[in-house]
Protein backbone atom coordinates (compact mmCIF):
# COMPACT_ATOMS: atom_id res chain seq x y z
CA UNK A 1 0.00 0.00 0.00
CA UNK A 2 1.21 3.67 -0.51
CA UNK A 3 1.97 5.96 2.54
CA UNK A 4 -1.26 7.94 1.49
CA UNK A 5 -3.43 5.04 1.78
CA UNK A 6 -1.61 3.62 4.97
CA UNK A 7 -2.07 7.11 6.60
CA UNK A 8 -5.82 6.92 5.76
CA UNK A 9 -6.14 3.76 7.26
CA UNK A 10 -3.91 4.19 10.67
CA UNK A 11 -6.98 4.95 12.13
CA UNK A 12 -8.48 1.30 11.73
CA UNK A 13 -4.99 -0.87 12.69
CA UNK A 14 -6.72 -1.53 15.83
CA UNK A 15 -9.67 -3.50 14.06
CA UNK A 16 -7.32 -4.76 11.43
CA UNK A 17 -4.66 -5.68 14.63
CA UNK A 18 -7.69 -7.78 16.85
CA UNK A 19 -8.92 -9.30 13.62
CA UNK A 20 -5.32 -10.66 12.74
CA UNK A 21 -5.56 -11.84 16.33
CA UNK A 22 -8.99 -13.49 16.01
CA UNK A 23 -7.80 -15.44 13.04
CA UNK A 24 -4.64 -16.46 14.38
CA UNK A 25 -6.39 -17.87 17.45
CA UNK A 26 -9.16 -19.49 15.20
CA UNK A 27 -6.72 -21.35 13.11
CA UNK A 28 -4.98 -22.51 16.24
CA UNK A 29 -7.60 -23.69 17.77
CA UNK A 30 -8.86 -25.51 14.35
CA UNK A 31 -5.12 -26.88 14.61
CA UNK A 32 -5.67 -28.66 17.81
CA UNK A 33 -9.45 -29.93 17.43
CA UNK A 34 -8.51 -31.73 14.00
CA UNK A 35 -5.19 -32.97 15.87
CA UNK A 36 -5.32 -36.93 15.04
CA UNK A 37 -3.70 -36.99 18.75
CA UNK A 38 -5.84 -35.32 20.27
CA UNK A 39 -9.09 -37.16 18.29
CA UNK A 40 -7.37 -40.44 18.94
CA UNK A 41 -7.44 -39.49 23.14
CA UNK A 42 -10.70 -38.45 22.50
CA UNK A 43 -11.63 -41.92 21.28
CA UNK A 44 -10.10 -44.07 24.09
CA UNK A 45 -11.19 -41.25 26.76
CA UNK A 46 -15.24 -42.51 25.12
CA UNK A 47 -14.13 -46.02 25.37
CA UNK A 48 -13.42 -45.77 28.65
CA UNK A 49 -16.96 -43.83 29.43
CA UNK A 50 -18.74 -47.01 27.71
CA UNK A 51 -16.63 -49.61 29.49
CA UNK A 52 -17.24 -47.17 33.30
CA UNK A 53 -21.11 -47.41 32.20
CA UNK A 54 -21.49 -43.59 31.54
CA UNK A 55 -22.68 -43.71 28.70
CA UNK A 56 -25.21 -45.96 26.19
CA UNK A 57 -24.00 -47.96 23.08
CA UNK A 58 -26.54 -45.24 21.30
CA UNK A 59 -24.55 -42.10 22.61
CA UNK A 60 -20.70 -43.98 22.00
CA UNK A 61 -21.78 -45.09 18.19
CA UNK A 62 -22.79 -41.62 17.70
CA UNK A 63 -20.22 -39.70 19.57
CA UNK A 64 -17.46 -42.03 17.61
CA UNK A 65 -18.97 -41.21 14.72
CA UNK A 66 -18.61 -37.79 14.96
CA UNK A 67 -14.67 -37.90 16.47
CA UNK A 68 -14.12 -40.26 13.12
CA UNK A 69 -15.27 -37.75 10.97
CA UNK A 70 -13.01 -35.52 12.66
CA UNK A 71 -9.92 -37.71 11.99
CA UNK A 72 -11.18 -38.19 8.57
CA UNK A 73 -11.12 -34.83 7.63
CA UNK A 74 -7.60 -34.18 9.42
CA UNK A 75 -6.43 -36.34 6.87
CA UNK A 76 -7.88 -34.94 4.02
CA UNK A 77 -6.70 -31.71 4.85
CA UNK A 78 -3.48 -32.69 5.64
CA UNK A 79 -2.76 -34.74 2.71
CA UNK A 80 -4.01 -31.95 0.34
CA UNK A 81 -2.19 -29.30 1.73
CA UNK A 82 1.50 -30.50 2.36
CA UNK A 83 1.53 -28.62 5.47
CA UNK A 84 3.73 -31.52 7.00
CA UNK A 85 1.62 -32.47 9.20
CA UNK A 86 1.30 -36.18 10.01
CA UNK A 87 -2.58 -37.63 9.57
Amino acid sequence: MGLISEVLLLPLAPVRGSAWAVRQVLQEAERIYYDPATVQAELARLEEQLEAGEISEEEFDRLEDELLDRLETASRGSAGTGNGTTP
